[in-house]
């Protein structure tokens, strides 16, 4: 039995459809049933209710073979190691307590992000408590997501820009999520590996932002700019659309650690993932744009 958390996320939802595929068996975690697709719903065994309740987690792990572990992003947390940590550890619990032999977990890429570096530093420790549970454990450590462009389909629609807050001559690192679910498909399927150890993911591009907008504008066919923005004005901005002041510094510590390169090295030496990033542009970037 393989289980499945965020079944209905961005990651976890192309999990359970690749893991179905192949006919293995599914049980999800899943706070609204109502949400998986009717023909998700028929395949999968359902345990209602919250990866951050450690009763629903005890009860999802009752003999499982295998876990897909991760902690969605909730800006209204107003702790944001807390709102990574206390699930983990309530689910390092249900892992022990159960057995449970293989453990496969969405981290996050870069070196040096144990403390000052937001999010990164949240994640990386969520990682290293599941590592402890001597458990067989690989950590998926992504990129930044292609996905997250899309939050600026309007600027770049109506002002023909993208905004970030990158300098412009630092490499971005990038991952489609298909790419992530893939690589966490294939590792849950395969009961061979053991140990522990960590999946960097990142596209086979080496894209500064300047190189993003010139991808953006040719598969588009319109020109778009790039702008960075101060880290004060992602503060805001960040403020300004609900996210509270513990995840707006948190974004703002993750921001500066990436400008320092904290992605570079396992940017040089991760094997790189299927799909480019102008790939990515014409399969979803262009049809959203369109849409």
């Amino acid at each position: 039995m393989l289980v499945i958390t965020t079944p209905t996320g961005q990651i976890g939802r192309q999990v359970v459809d690749g893991l179905l595929d192949g006919g293995e068996p599914v049980r999800v975690i899943a706070r609204d049933p109502a949400r998986l697709s009717p023909a998700v719903r028929d395949r999968v065994e359902v345990v209602q209710g919250s990866h951050r309740d450690p009763d629903v987690l005890m009860k999802a792990f009752a003999g499982a073979d295998a876990v897909f572990w991760l902690v969605p992003p909730d800006p209204a947390a107003p702790d944001v190691d807390a709102h990574v940590l206390d699930p983990t550890r309530a689910a390092c619990e249900a892992i022990s307590g159960h057995g449970v032999q293989r453990v496969v977990a969405v981290s996050t890429m870069g070196r040096g992000i144990e403390k000052n570096a937001g999010l990164l530093s949240a994640a990386q420790a969520g990682e290293d408590l599941m590592a402890g549970t001597g458990v067989r454990f690989r950590a998926l450590r992504p990129a930044g997501f292609m996905e997250n462009l899309l939050r600026q389909l309007d600027a770049i629609r109506n002002q023909g820009v993208l905004f970030w807050p990158y300098t412009a001559d630092r490499t971005v690192g990038l991952i489609a999520t298909r790419d992530i679910a893939t690589k966490a498909v294939e590792l849950l399927r395969d009961d061979s590996w053991t140990g522990q150890g960590e999946v960097p993911l990142v596209s086979p591009d080496t894209l500064t932002p300047e190189g993003v907008v010139r991808v953006v504008s040719e598969v588009l066919e319109r020109p778009v700019r790039y702008q960075q923005v101060s880290l004060d004005a992602l503060r805001a901005t960040a403020l300004e659309h609900g996210v509270n002041e513990a995840w707006a510094q948190a974004l703002v510590d993750m921001t500066k650690a990436q400008n320092a390169g904290v992605y570079d090295e396992e940017h040089r030496t991760a094997q790189p993932s299927p799909t480019g990033f102008r790939q990515w542009c014409e399969e979803v970037l262009r049809p959203a744009f369109l849409a």
